[in-house]
């Protein structure tokens, strides 16, 4: 069975850029095909601040039963604990960047009425995908098991002779 990796920094800073490239390219596209800038809701921010408030807690539980009550997670519950964090890591990084691009090609346009709502409606739901992104990395770090085989070994190869 192959191991699940860790994210990465570089992994997480390559979602957000492509999601900032695309969110970024949104607005001219739009007056290229002489159509308006789609208008941004509050709806995003809410759902994607609701998303990471469901999976911090999720990430608190799991942390809370496997390294401080010491209780077993049956391999099952782990992969779907993993296979969400990588699923709400990937929506949080997308969007993050995404929403943030977006926001920033109105950063000029605050003064007008319809600017100011993309910029600031497109900013907080910039900031909540990045608290799900946060939120998804908690997850990910508290599903390693204590003492498990996914440790970083050490430098000096100790922990692999002691096996």
């Amino acid at each position: 069975m192959r191991q699940i990796r860790r994210a990465t920094l570089l992994f997480v800073v390559a979602l957000v850029a492509w999601g900032a490239i695309f969110g970024s390219l949104v607005r001219p596209m739009a007056i290229r095909l002489g159509a308006t800038a789609p208008q941004v809701t509050w709806g995003p921010a809410i759902m994607f601040f609701a998303t990471a408030v469901f999976v911090g807690a999720l990430a608190w539980h799991t942390w809370q039963s496997l390294h401080k009550k010491h209780e077993r997670m049956t391999s099952d519950h782990g992969m779907k604990m993993l296979a969400l964090s990588r699923a709400s890591l990937i929506v949080g990084g997308l969007f993050a960047g995404a929403y943030g691009g977006y926001a920033l090609s109105f950063a000029r346009d605050r003064d007008t009425p319809l600017g100011s709502d993309r910029f600031w409606h497109s900013g907080f739901a910039a900031v909540a995908a990045l608290l799900l992104l946060a939120a998804a990395l908690l997850l990910e770090r508290a599903c390693r098991i204590p003492g498990g085989d996914d440790e970083e070994p050490e430098a000096d190869g100790a922990a692999a002779s002691a096996a």
